[in-house]
């Protein structure tokens, strides 16, 4: 009776995440770490930003925000297993120069900010800022694949992924 609802719903096959940050997306291999350069935890794309403003990449729930505050995880509304993960090694910082805008359970828009950071504290302290963006659930997908080489801001299209 309702089949023209379900045609509906199922008709769009293909979906953008947006840059988390401002600054240049580039492909995984790129990100000096080997957990996320060779996509153990999923395919994506870093952004190695120019600000410190952390954004949403979709619309969706804010599922982790970690304590030290340089990464977050959430599903979007399309059913992405999202992780943005600031930097490499930060979680050492212990949250020092982080601040988190976004709790566990938040509904958030794509574009919404999610954390900030102070870049040149974390440059100071010896880390790289590269922002890996993963989609964690990448077997769930037909494909995940990264729109990368380019300058970009919040919100901009950095990754399709399709059904």
């Amino acid at each position: 009776m309702f089949g023209f609802l379900k045609k509906k719903e199922n008709k769009k096959s293909s979906y953008t995440l947006g840059s988390p940050a401002k600054g240049k997306a580039v492909p995984l291999s790129e990100v000096n770490d080997p957990t996320f350069a060779q996509e153990m935890l999923g395919k994506g794309v870093a952004v190695i930003p120019s600000e410190g403003r952390i954004c949403a990449p979709a619309d969706g729930k804010i599922d982790m925000v970690f304590d030290t505050l340089h990464a977050v995880s959430m599903v979007t509304d399309f059913g992405a297993e999202i992780l943005i993960h600031v930097g490499l090694d930060t979680v050492k910082m212990n949250g020092e120069g982080f601040k988190g805008h976004v709790k566990s359970g938040d509904q958030v828009k794509k574009g919404d900010l999610l954390l900030e950071l102070d870049l040149e504290k974390v440059k100071a302290a010896g880390y790289d800022t590269i922002t890996p963006m993963i989609v964690c659930n990448t077997p769930d997908f037909a494909s995940v694949e990264a729109l990368a080489g380019k300058e970009v801001d919040p919100g901009d299209d950095v990754a399709v992924i399709t059904k």
